[in-house]
């Protein structure tokens, strides 16, 4: 039996709502591998629309930040100001401070995880807090809130005085 114009017609207005909804899943897949992309190669939005930014830029803290995040390609953590943590190894710096300020590891969580672990801490009994260790011996300083301990790999504050001219000496911090 032959079917009828307005029967054809059904059939592809059907065929394109599949087509569409398809579409939309397969979109959404890509958005997200492109965000991986992206933030992988932290790439500005000067390089990819077009623009007066060179290819090559020295990597910022937020950029440096953003490194942790992209191994899942999900972010667990964001300030708000571009600066994101993917909740693995350290904690980076503006968190670290942040935390130390009085904020809590809740404040900073993004999206659906963050409701779904604020009901789960809702349901479990506080844990006992550990004894906080001696904080370290601070041996060298910049004398603005940068410092470091002596242990370690030196940082690139550090380097970076001693390339311009000063010594170990110069930075020592005082006792």
């Amino acid at each position: 039996m032959a079917q009828t114009y307005a029967q054809i017609q059904k059939q592809i207005a059907a065929l394109q709502q599949k087509a569409d909804a398809i579409r939309m899943k397969e979109v959404g897949g890509v958005i997200d591998r492109i965000k991986v992309a992206i933030a992988h190669y932290e790439l500005t939005p000067e390089q990819l629309f077009g623009g007066k930014a060179s290819a090559t830029k020295p990597v910022s803290k937020a950029t440096a930040s953003k490194r942790t995040a992209k191994k899942s390609g999900r972010v667990s953590y964001s300030d708000g100001n571009g600066r994101t943590w993917g909740g693995w190894g350290k904690r980076p710096t503006w968190l670290r401070e942040a935390l130390a300020a009085g904020k809590r590891l809740e404040d900073f969580q993004v999206g659906a995880q963050a409701v779904s672990i604020a009901k789960e801490a809702a349901k479990k009994p506080a844990r006992k807090t550990a004894q906080k260790r001696r904080p370290s011996t601070v041996l060298y300083s910049d004398g603005a809130g940068k410092s470091w301990t002596g242990r370690g790999p030196q940082p690139r504050w550090l380097k970076e005085a001693i390339a311009g001219g000063k010594s170990l000496e110069d930075l020592r911090a005082s006792r």
